[in-house]
């Protein structure tokens, strides 16, 4: 799977938050999504299929919305020969400005982060964007083993997807009603058979979860019964692995519905670990801080300064981060100046210090924007960090939002 940068999720999530905003008249906002493997032409077919449906409707406006929006999709369709590697999603519609008569065609064409799953053409008053919100939580990545000693299911979960990747069987005997010897010999050939069997197991959830090792998040195993106790204190898996353990559940099944039964009673789990691994950051940040030797970095101007120079091992920027870089250029000599303001609030009009001539806004980009684009020229790790714990807040308010722990002293 290739890999997402910062600043694709950072965009990404950013569209799908003014999507969520939009609304339409009527039931008239068209969202398509279409996957690597779906022929652009049997789109643009059912497109124009769409447009005879559409015939249906009731109301005269509504319905030369829709066929609006329609014609507009056939016709972006006609720039792909065929849908990108990861699949392509389509939102338009007629979105009102105010009363009737302000609506304005708005047109949203892109790649996912990661691969659309599922064709879908879906035409509401507001947007279709629950697949896309399962696709751009792809970024944690968890490793899932559900086992006893006839079965094992190994899979993987990325967001709300799930893979399953080996399933396995033992052949380890059933109990045998012999007594004395003969059922101690068999006793010893059935915990042996359960033994090679684990060992399997540990076999191939290595060979699953190691080469996925830098992004494997952690692994949840469930089962019925004792085997997955058995399995986890036992030297099955790698170190590597096995120190990424973070819940283990019972199940009443195995297979598929096992692993999704471990998945469902892991939720308070994943939710503890993205939380933790917050803190984890936020507290290596502030002992930086109060240590001679820290490497840590804070305040837009010095981790800027930082980034540029390629210092920084890992960006820290608050979910809360609300302001935009205004870059300003006067028309008579040229020169640049670049300065911070709040959004939402109207950038401030600026002199040229050299000739005093008015200058003109030509570029606005959010904050955040512009420190992930500085993070990936020079290879740094970019951390959103939310403002649900104390620790969050406190880069927010305390830090301006914006800090870095450095790779060596400056």
């Amino acid at each position: 799977m290739s890999e997402v940068s910062s600043k694709e999720m950072y965009e990404v999530k950013k569209t799908l938050k003014e999507l969520e905003d939009k609304k339409g008249r009527g039931t008239e906002l068209v969202s398509v999504y279409i996957p690597h493997d779906k022929q652009v032409s049997d789109v643009r077919k059912q497109m124009v299929d769409e447009i005879g449906q559409s015939s249906n409707i009731k109301s005269k406006q509504t319905r030369k919305n829709v066929q609006s929006a329609i014609e507009v999709i056939i016709q972006r369709l006609k720039l792909f020969p065929q849908p990108p590697e990861k699949g392509l999603v389509m939102f338009v519609g007629m979105i009102p400005k105010g009363g009737p008569g302000t609506e304005k065609m708005e047109t949203y064409v892109f790649e996912p982060p990661e691969p659309v799953q599922t064709y879908i053409y879906h035409c509401d008053s507001q947007f279709f964007l629950d697949p896309l919100k399962q696709i751009i939580e792809y970024k944690e990545v968890y490793g899932v083993l559900v086992l006893d000693r006839k079965e094992a299911t190994i899979a993987t979960l990325r967001g709300k997807r799930i893979d399953i990747v080996k399933t396995l069987t033992s052949g380890v005997p059933g109990k045998h009603k012999a007594g004395g010897q003969s059922q101690r010999r068999f006793d010893r050939v059935i915990e042996d058979e359960a033994h090679k069997f684990l060992k399997r197991i540990g076999q191939h959830s290595n060979d699953t979860f190691l080469p996925i090792d830098d992004e494997l998040k952690g692994v949840l195993i469930g089962g019925p019964g004792h085997t997955k106790n058995d399995f986890e204190e036992g030297d099955y898996l790698d170190y590597r692995i096995k120190d990424k353990i973070i819940n283990i559940v019972d199940t009443s099944y195995t297979g598929d519905f096992g692993i999704r039964e471990v998945i469902d009673e892991s939720t308070d789990a994943l939710e503890e670990m993205d939380i933790m691994r917050e803190k984890k950051l936020m507290k290596k940040f502030l002992s930086g801080l109060i240590s001679e030797n820290g490497l840590s970095t804070y305040g837009e101007k010095q981790v800027r300064q930082n980034l540029q120079m390629g210092a920084v091992e890992t960006l820290l920027l608050s979910e809360n981060l609300k302001t935009n870089r205004q870059t300003y250029q006067c028309p008579s000599c040229g020169t640049i100046e670049v300065i911070t303001t709040r959004q939402h609030q109207e950038a401030p009009d600026k002199q040229c210090p050299n000739c005093n001539d008015k200058m003109n806004i030509t570029k606005t980009q959010e904050t955040t924007e512009e420190f992930i684009e500085l993070a990936e020229e020079v290879a740094t790790q970019v951390e959103i960090i939310s403002i649900e714990t104390e620790e969050g807040t406190q880069l927010d308010r305390a830090f301006g939002g914006i800090a870095g722990i450095l790779r060596y002293k400056v």
